[in-house]
């Protein structure tokens, strides 16, 4: 199982100034320890489950940009970028360049977008719940077509592109994750237009996932596309303390990694993801032979 790092918060200690250390450090960890995935989330002020608005927030892509010259192996992306934040086209350039500049890493995460207080504050369009799964749907078109040798046009009912020109390729055509829990339209996107789910999980009980998997494999026999092709990943909560509950949390991700998922996203529960992704280094992730419980963190990274 490939082992993600989620980071959510920005309040760290110092104010401001310390945002860009912080995370530079986090970097430099993410490589140490060998792992897989980085991301952040892309919102425009905090959610309110984690402190609400008043709370620091980055813009997501310039973060990833930052995060690329201080990472050398783990993808990176935003989890989940929202459909409405971003013209389609301007998207698929920005993951390009992001593509590009950290050497073949980028993964596209997106979702219909849900929180409509920022949106508002901030004077940006939020449409309808309706309108809003119409453009996810027409912008996973559009990425896929930019990456491609199709320049186009695209006529749909919300956007039009007169040519889908994209000028460097990127280096690796970026896998696509829609995340998000819905039957209906979010896992049938998944099967019809992605290379990954991303799904919230309890890490005490895998039964909820094991039904979203097994309506994500219905979709995929209805759009005629392969269910053992995607990337299955969760999101959940790590232990505050990986030194105390790594082995644990292993152990829990087993019963995950039985139902067939392939990918955790962390999130490190305080405001030093850099000291976090560490302790998971040490007590999470395999290590050599002599590591004390590296028997049982058999398989909790990349596969080979």
């Amino acid at each position: 199982m490939r082992l993600g790092v989620h980071v959510v918060t920005y309040d760290f200690e110092g104010g401001p100034t310390a945002i860009a250390p912080m995370l530079a450090a986090t970097g430099k960890a993410v490589d140490d320890a060998g792992i897989d995935n980085l991301s952040v989330m892309d919102h425009y002020w905090q959610m309110e489950m984690v402190g609400g608005p008043d709370l620091n927030m980055l813009e997501g892509y310039t973060t990833l940009g930052f995060l690329a010259a201080h990472t050398t192996s783990a993808e990176l992306q935003l989890l989940v970028t929202g459909t409405t934040y971003r013209h389609p086209g301007l998207l698929a350039k920005i993951i390009t360049t992001l593509d590009v500049l950290s050497g073949g890493r980028a993964v596209l995460g997106i979702g219909a977008a849900w929180y409509e207080a920022e949106a508002v504050g901030l004077g940006v369009p939020f449409p309808s719940t309706k309108e809003r799964f119409e453009r996810l749907e027409e912008t996973l078109r559009i990425v896929r077509q930019m990456w491609s040798d199709d320049e186009g046009p695209f006529d749909g009912t919300h956007y039009q592109l007169g040519r889908t020109l994209n000028r460097p390729q990127p280096v690796r055509t970026p896998p696509i994750m829609v995340g998000g829990m819905g039957e209906k339209k979010t896992l049938r996107f998944v099967a019809k237009y992605a290379d990954a789910c991303n799904l919230f999980a309890d890490p005490t009980d895998p039964s909820g996932t094991l039904r979203k998997l097994d309506i994500l494999r219905e979709h995929c026999d209805n759009e005629g596309s392969s269910f053992d092709r995607l990337r299955k990943t969760i999101t959940c909560m790590a232990p505050a303390d990986p030194a105390a509950g790594g082995a644990a949390f292993v152990e829990q991700m087993r019963g995950f990694a039985d139902i067939g998922i392939d990918e955790v996203h962390v999130m490190p529960p305080s405001n030093d993801p850099a000291g976090f992704v560490r302790a998971l280094g040490e007590h999470v992730v395999p290590a050599p032979v002599e590591h004390a419980v590296s028997a049982a963190l058999v398989g909790l990274r990349r596969p080979g």
